[in-house]
C-alpha cells in the first residue's frame, strides 16, 4: 500500500499544491523510507511520513492527530522526499482526465446519433420521464427557459 493510495483524492491533490508551493520545511531523512518535515499551513505542524508502511504516517494537524489518516501534509511530505512520485501522480491525473474526456466526447456523440433515430412519440415519451423523474432543478429550469407557467403568476 502506497502513501497515495492511502489518502484521499482531495489529500493527494491538496498535497500536491503544498509540494509545489513549497510549504514542505525541515526535511530530515531518518532512512530510505523514514522522513520528518514542518508543514507550513495555517499552523506549522509536525509531520512523520513512513513511506513503506503509510499508516505508520503522523501529522498534528486537527485532521490527522491521533488518527491514521494520510492527510495533505503527510502527502505533501512524501512529494518532497520523492518529487518523481509527484511528477508520476500528475501525469497519471492528466492520462485518466484524457481518457475520461474521450469517453464522455464518444458517449455525447453515441447519445446525439440515439436521439436523432428516436421518433417523435419516443422523443415525447422520453422527455416528459425526465421531467417526471429528474430532480426539481431540471423540470423547473425547462419551464423558465421556455415560458411554461408564467399566465398562472398574472
Amino acid at each position: 500500500m502506497s502513501v497515495i493510495s492511502s489518502a484521499s483524492g482531495a489529500s493527494c491533490w491538496r498535497g500536491l499544491d503544498y509540494y509545489k508551493k513549497n510549504k514542505i520545511i525541515n526535511l530530515k531523512k531518518i532512512n530510505d523510507y523514514e522522513y520528518t518535515s514542518t508543514a507550513i499551513g495555517t499552523n506549522n505542524y509536525n509531520v512523520y511520513l513512513d513511506a513503506s508502511h503509510p499508516r505508520r504516517s503522523t501529522c498534528n494537524c486537527p485532521l490527522a492527530n491521533g488518527k491514521r489518516i494520510i492527510c495533505k501534509h503527510i502527502v505533501a511530505t512524501f512529494f518532497t522526499a520523492f518529487p518523481e512520485e509527484a511528477k508520476n501522480f500528475e501525469e497519471e491525473q492528466e492520462r485518466l482526465q484524457e481518457e475520461y474526456d474521450d469517453y464522455q466526447e464518444k458517449l455525447y456523440n453515441k447519445t446525439q446519433k440515439y436521439i436523432r433515430l428516436m421518433t417523435k412519440k419516443e422523443l415525447i415519451n422520453e422527455l416528459s420521464y425526465i421531467l417526471d423523474y429528474a430532480p426539481d432543478w431540471v423540470y423547473n429550469d425547462f419551464v423558465r427557459r421556455n415560458d411554461i407557467g408564467e399566465e398562472y403568476y398574472e
